[in-house]
C-alpha cells in the first residue's frame, strides 16, 4: 500500500501540473474595485483538485508512513524528473546537456539514498 499511495501521489502531482501548463493562458485573475475574479478551464480545475489531493496525499499519509528525511528527497527528485520529462514531451520545451546531467545526478542521489 506504501508503494501505491506514492504512485498516486505521483500521478496527481505531475497530472495536476500538467493540466495546469496545458491552460496556463486561460487562467484570468483580477482585482477590479475591491471583486476578486478568477475565470480558469475545466482542465485547470482538475489540475488544481489533482495537485491539491496529492498535497493530501503526502500530507496525511506518505509522511506518516516513511521517515521524512528518506521519503521527501525521493519523491521529490521523482516528480521533478517526471515534470522535466513531460515538459519535454508534451510542451516541446528545450533540454541542454545540463538538464540531462541533472536528472542523472538526481537518479545517483535516489539511487544512494536507497543503499542500505
Amino acid at each position: 500500500m506504501k508503494i501505491i499511495s506514492i504512485i498516486i501521489y505521483l500521478i496527481c502531482s505531475v497530472g495536476g501540473l500538467v493540466l495546469i501548463k496545458s491552460e496556463a493562458n486561460s487562467v484570468n485573475v483580477a482585482l477590479q474595485s475591491g471583486v476578486f475574479n478568477l475565470s480558469m478551464g475545466i482542465k485547470s480545475i482538475l489540475g488544481f483538485i489533482a495537485y491539491i489531493a496529492s498535497f493530501l496525499i503526502y500530507t496525511f499519509y506518505i509522511i506518516k508512513q516513511f521517515d521524512l528525511s528518506y521519503i521527501f528527497p525521493i519523491i521529490t527528485g521523482i516528480t521533478q524528473i517526471l515534470v522535466i520529462l513531460a515538459g519535454v514531451f508534451l510542451f516541446k520545451e528545450s533540454m541542454n546537456i545540463y538538464g540531462i546531467i541533472g536528472i542523472f545526478l538526481i537518479i545517483a542521489g535516489i539511487t544512494l539514498l536507497n543503499i542500505k
